[in-house]
């Protein structure tokens, strides 16, 4: 049931940016910015276990995750003003999303980070 729920809710915080972003874009992109679904999963993850040092690791790894994230936010726009189009581009700034997690977690365990 708990599953339930938080699919629920996930799926209509998803909607809720859809919608708002169709009529206006840049507030859709501020709701769409805030951390909501990392706060929903801290959350889950507390109601779930309420172990702290799982907590612990989950927002210190997101912290370092949302860091090689932001730049597919440029790289997108770049590439359709550029004339590619949207669903090329979304391919690549998610592939270019992925080599930048993997050193991010290269770089995290050369510096004692488990991520």
């Amino acid at each position: 049931m708990f599953f339930i729920l938080k699919t629920v809710l996930s799926g209509l915080l998803i909607a809720l940016v859809s919608t708002i972003a169709r009529r206006y874009p840049t507030l859709g992109a501020l709701v769409a910015s805030l951390p909501l679904i990392s706060v929903f999963g801290m959350i889950w993850l507390w109601q779930e276990t309420h172990d702290p040092v799982k907590m612990e690791a989950h927002v210190s790894a997101t912290f370092f995750y949302v860091i090689p994230s932001l730049p597919m936010f440029l790289l997108i726009p770049w590439m359709m003003r550029q004339n590619i189009p949207f669903w090329t581009a979304l391919l690549i700034g998610c592939a270019v999303t992925v080599v930048l997690y993997l050193a991010t977690m290269w770089l995290g365990r050369r510096a004692g980070y488990a991520l």
